[in-house]
């Protein structure tokens, strides 16, 4: 139902996504999962390390530092503690951040890596590399599907405007439809859509979209060097453009999307770290065979994956950290634009939050559900699984 390419094993967790929405639960699902998001997890954090290495090295030479971040703030303070150059804007920027702070979406959880060069001002930032976080890839994802199945809605709406016009005996095309007919229409469209996922019946014209960008790297360039990146793209033996897309306007950047071969054999002779190790044991995993399991993983998935890079200039980059583009601004706009927000969607949403927190939880079996796509659920309902799921107590009337 989606495909994550920046995953391996990804035609299996695609089925287990389009399984669920359907409520075909298997016994073995629970472990399929866990062993999917976490082994993924793992492989993509040692070949996007690799991989923003190689970049940098071919851009800027050897000899990069670089550090660990967990919080949007630690990147944003590294991108202005020694701005490569000045402007009136740039200071403007700057000066509004120090400020301001608590403004700026300082605490946002970021897995991450910044990437320096030393140089004679101090550590010149150069680049970040992220994995996204588990809230924002099940939010992508069901938002991916959601207009998938909207499109379908749409269509099926059309569908019986047309046998409207065909028994009143006009065409289509001078059907009058008032607003509380093309509701209603949309309304029998959405609950056909919500009878064949209940009877488990194919939804026509649904395809399996990807996400390409689970794996990123951003990096700092200004104009007149930013060939140089696409020269390194196109020349290494490991990688090579699949798209490439210029944004222009408010938010201004060239994103990649780029095919990536890792060195699997070396990945993966490293072994899972003892958190990953202890976490699975305690699910009842067999400790001593989970690095055996982790290697057979990794060479029996697919060769390739996909990263995406968004490179942009200084002032750029500030802009959409801390200025006109910020990037946690366009999450809220995105949220809100969206043009599909009934229950349909919103359980979609939550079937996807479960299945990537699932992993996460002491739990490892899934006896049934919690979603069924057809139901109607409030937000106080999902509340409740997660805390169910994550054995937090039930907060009630003390007596």
């Amino acid at each position: 139902m989606i495909t994550i390419n920046s995953y391996i094993h990804r035609s299996l967790l695609c089925d287990i996504i389009r399984r669920w929405m359907f409520n075909e639960l298997r016994p073995a699902d629970g472990d399929s999962v866990t062993r999917l998001v976490h082994f993924n997890n793992a492989y993509v954090s040692r070949y996007l390390d690799r991989f923003s290495r190689e970049i940098l090295e071919a851009l800027y030479g050897k000899g990069l530092a670089s550090r660990p971040v967990s919080l949007k703030g630690d990147l944003k303070d590294a991108l202005i503690a020694h701005p490569p150059y000045r402007n009136a804007r740039i200071d403007e920027l700057v000066r509004d951040y120090r400020d301001n702070p608590g403004r700026f979406y300082r605490e946002t959880p970021f897995h991450g890596t910044l990437y320096f060069r030393e140089e004679e001002g101090g550590p010149r930032y150069l680049a970040s590399s992220r994995i996204k976080r588990v809230r924002r890839l099940a939010e992508k994802g069901a938002r991916r599907i959601v207009d998938q199945i909207f499109r379908n809605i749409r269509e099926q709406a059309a569908l019986l405007a047309e046998e409207r016009a065909r028994y009143l005996g006009i065409p289509r095309s001078h059907l009058v439809t008032s607003p509380e007919d093309m509701q209603a229409e949309f309304l029998r469209a959405e609950n056909r859509i919500l009878e064949d996922l209940k009877n488990r019946k194919p939804l026509v014209g649904m395809g399996a979209p990807v996400i390409n960008d689970v794996a990123g790297v951003k990096i700092i360039m200004e104009s007149g060097d930013q060939e140089r990146l696409k020269e390194v793209l196109t020349a290494g033996e490991r990688f090579d453009i699949v798209e490439e897309e210029k944004h222009k306007g408010r938010y201004n950047a060239t994103n990649f999307i780029v095919r990536y071969t890792p060195p699997k054999k070396e990945i993966a002779g490293i072994p899972l770290g003892n958190d990953v190790l202890r976490f699975l044991s305690a699910r009842g995993w067999n400790g001593g065979k989970v690095n055996d399991e982790f290697r057979e993983f990794i060479v029996t998935g697919e060769r390739s994956v996909h990263i995406e890079i968004i490179v942009s200039t200084y002032q750029e980059t500030l802009e959409s950290e801390i200025g006109r583009s910020m990037h946690e601004d366009r999450i809220l706009e995105q949220r809100m634009s969206r043009q599909y927000r009934g229950p349909l969607a919103a359980n979609v949403e939550y079937l996807m939050e479960y299945l990537f927190l699932f992993p996460y939880s002491r739990q490892r079996e899934i006896r049934e559900l919690p979603i069924r796509l057809w139901n109607r659920y409030l937000p106080d309902y999902f509340d409740e699984v997660i805390k169910k799921l994550f054995r937090i107590p039930v907060a009630g009337i003390l007596a």
